[in-house]
């Protein structure tokens, strides 16, 4: 029945019918993973996609907790007497955590407080006497409850202990808590102030210093910068509304009269405000805000991963990979077309004139004798000369050169992995090797890495690290299932991501192929120890064996739905190969007479597709880019050079472009188009090119503002290209007049952004 209720309840939330709901929730508890759902059981969910599918879960997960909370709320009231009929009705009908612990809050067992301490005093009947405010004098009153041995020797002992008991029952109140919830979460002011004597120390953070802005717009960045300098101690915050509105909202909740039993619940509501209930509720929206600034933190990452570790690969080439270095040289690694080390060896081309030419007939006949097809450059220390000094060789046969984003290659040499996999290299040569598979494969590659190294991540060190990591871990096996992986080349880390695997089962799967050599069929794999047919089931249609028995082996088509396509071949008198190779033979099939109880169109259509395409690659194809020749550093550029770039990180307020000068330019959201731009994510994606003019150059800080705009400052020095003369006497660059103030304050705003992470990284 409670499942039934939570099925109705996110049917209610969302745009889905309750049957798509409980079918999700039905595969869901069988063990089926997102990508599996969403790819093969289209007909029950009614074609829900992986998002859908995920928002389901979530809420699943959510309401289960919320359930676990009631169930643990009532055992406490009934332990302690406290459970009626009435009670329990509205505990059951409690919606949301924050509704559920206010009912719980008057019977929640308590701490020695201030109104415990007066009810053992007992001053509780002169505190519900005031309470009621029928008109009593209150220092009568109070005479009958002075005893000096419980500590109470005076009337004014008496009635502070009395407001202490009436400001706990106004705390505990749910109609107070209800508005106060509602008034802090709509009207709270963050306020911000640096704490004295920080005020050096802190000055990455003196936007800070003295900040107000209402709670419901500070965007996620700001929150998160905010608590950041909080956790260094160098800021103060609070999160409160305008207090005497909040006393107003009690005052006419609590307060019946104008007599002086009345004054005396004005006093208790006041206190109980401000040292109860202003605090409760601040911990409240407190919490809210960084779990909206979390959220949306956690989503920018999210974004940003996916679109990297879709990144277009190189495929199968014969790849020299190159970790570049000035002083220790540059380590060089030779790999198969399988990714697999050949020969490594070190090279120093930028010690002398002399020693270049000397590296470079080394380079070219290490390239010739190992056939190399492509060099994959990483883009650190000394990247840009090293990608220079390649690109001047002579080779007999056309070499590709590509600069690669090394982000993360050092985390992965001195990992676990690489230590397994190399365990006699260097972790230099382990990092080369790293930067060369990138270029073939960037989603192979990544997955051996944790993605909060990967370098796309906006304060991803400040956010709830279980739930970035369950994003993430989303993400991950999102794109690794969407593209496919090729069953006899995998590693081992590539194949934990596999719908139904875990890290025990793919390394069943690696030890049995290199026992019994490549998988020739899918079904191979029920041989694999602790893989039964559950995870068969889960794993098989996102496991691809090339020129195997089954052509469909080499397909998204699943094991299942293999006799959909022999009956297709056999009511066209053809074999399944000839179905495959053949589009006019496919466009004679009648889809609707293949519909069954279990397989509808969806299915249908989607075996179509693989049909015509098996197997196929969903990222794009990989395109070769060149940064400006002569721009390789920071010094060498000027306010409205126009150069080429690659988007490295997209974040609330902009995106990091790499222009090849080892320090990454920020193009603020204000800079992305000549039109408004909500959401950076809307105009750019990680790893694509673009074309930024230069804005500004802050050498001390090593800042680089870039805009995206058509009319950008375009006098300074002209286009990519540029001669020494121009950069050496450059014309005054054109002063951009911003439309309205509020434009220009945004778009200078990253300049003070403190944090060197978020701003842009150092290559």
């Amino acid at each position: 029945m409670k499942n039934d209720a939570f099925i109705a309840t996110i049917a209610r939330e969302n745009p889905f019918d309750p049957k798509q709901v409980a079918a999700v929730a039905a595969l869901l508890s069988e063990g089926s993973t997102i990508p599996f759902i969403a790819r093969y059981r289209k007909e029950a969910t009614g074609s829900l996609d992986e998002v859908a599918v995920t928002t389901i879960r979530d809420r699943l997960q959510q309401l289960q907790e919320l359930e676990s909370r009631r169930e643990a709320i009532v055992n406490s009231l009934e332990k302690h007497g406290h459970l009626t009929d009435e009670l329990k009705a509205r505990v059951d009908g409690a919606g949301t955590m924050a509704e559920l612990e206010d009912i719980y809050l008057p019977y929640k067992p308590k701490r020695r407080t201030r109104g415990v301490m007066a009810r053992e005093k007992g001053l509780e009947p002169l505190a519900l006497a005031l309470f009621d405010q029928t008109g009593i004098d209150p220092a009568a009153a109070a005479v009958a409850f002075i005893d000096p041995e419980k500590g109470v020797e005076s009337i004014e002992d008496a009635l502070a202990g009395a407001r202490d008991i009436i400001a706990e029952l106004v705390n505990e109140n749910e109609d107070a808590r209800a508005r106060m919830r509602d008034l802090f979460f709509k009207k709270a002011v963050v306020k911000c102030r640096v704490i004295s004597g920080m005020e050096e120390k802190g000055a990455k953070f003196r936007d800070y210093f003295e900040w107000e802005e209402p709670v419901v717009r500070i965007p996620s960045h700001r929150m998160l910068a905010i608590r950041r300098g909080e956790a260094e101690d160098i800021l103060s915050m609070r999160v409160l509304p305008d207090e005497e509105q909040a006393v107003a909202i009690l005052d006419r909740l609590f307060v019946k009269g104008q007599g002086a039993d009345s004054e005396q619940v004005r006093l208790a509501a006041k206190d109980g405000y401000k040292r109860l209930l202003s605090n409760a509720m601040e911990t409240e929206v407190r919490l809210a805000a960084k779990e909206k600034a979390d959220a949306e933190a956690i989503r920018v990452f999210a974004d940003n991963l996916r679109q990297l570790m879709l990144s277009p690969p190189l495929g199968a080439r014969r790849v020299m990979g190159i970790d570049p270095g000035f002083r220790t040289g540059c380590k060089v690694v030779l790999l198969d077309r399988q990714g697999k080390l050949l020969h490594h060896d070190t090279i120093f081309p930028h010690m002398s004139e002399g020693r270049t030419r000397a590296e470079a007939e080394k380079v070219k006949t290490l390239c010739d004798t190992y056939g190399i097809e492509a060099i994959a450059v990483g883009n650190g220390t000394a990247g840009r000369e090293t990608e220079a000094f390649i690109r001047a060789i002579d080779f007999k046969s056309p070499v590709q050169v590509v600069l690669v984003n090394e982000s993360g290659a050092s985390i992965y040499s001195a990992s676990d992995v690489a230590r397994e996999e190399f365990p006699d290299l260097d972790l230099t040569v382990r990092g080369s090797i790293s930067i060369g598979r990138r270029l073939m494969d960037p989603l192979a590659e990544l997955v051996k890495i944790d993605p909060k190294s990967i370098g796309v991540g906006q304060y991803q060190h400040d956010v709830d690290q279980r739930a970035l990591k369950h994003s993430l871990d989303d993400v991950v096996m999102s794109c690794v299932n969407g593209v496919g992986v090729d069953l006899n080349r995998v590693s081992a880390q590539l194949l934990t991501y596999v719908s139904g695997l875990n890290a025990g089962i793919a390394k069943n799967v690696l030890a049995h192929r290199e026992e019994n050599g490549p998988f020739a069929t899918r079904r191979q794999l029920l041989k694999v120890p602790r893989l039964g047919p559950k995870a068969f089931e889960q794993c098989a249609g996102f496991l691809r064996i090339a020129d195997g028995k089954n052509p469909l082996d080499a397909s998204a088509v699943h094991p299942e739905s293999y006799h959909i396509v022999d009956a297709m071949a056999k009511d066209l008198g053809v074999t399944m190969s000839d179905l495959i190779k053949d589009p006019e033979l496919r466009s004679r099939i009648d889809l609707s007479r293949y519909v069954t109880d279990t397989v509808g169109m969806p299915t249908l259509k989607d075996i179509m597709e693989e049909l015509a395409k098996p197997g196929r690659d969903p990222r794009e194809k990989f395109e070769t880019f060149s940064f400006a020749e002569g721009i390789e550093k920071i010094e060498d550029l000027l306010p409205g050079m126009k150069l080429p770039g690659i988007v490295t990180n997209i974040t609330a307020f902009g995106a990091f472009v790499d222009i090849g000068v080892h320090q990454d330019g920020l193009v603020h959201v204000s800079q992305m188009a000549d039109r408004f731009v909500k959401n950076p994510a809307d105009v750019v994606k990680v790893q694509q090119k673009v074309r930024v003019t230069v804005l500004e150059v802050d050498l001390p800080r090593k800042r680089i503002a870039l805009s995206m705009k058509s009319d950008a400052s375009i006098s300074a020095a002209g286009d990519t290209k540029q001669t020494e003369e121009k950069k050496t006497s450059p014309r005054p660059p054109a002063q951009t007049k911003p439309k309205q103030k509020k434009e220009k304050e945004n778009r200078n705003e990253p300049f003070n952004n403190p944090f060197a992470d978020a701003f842009g990284k150092k290559k």
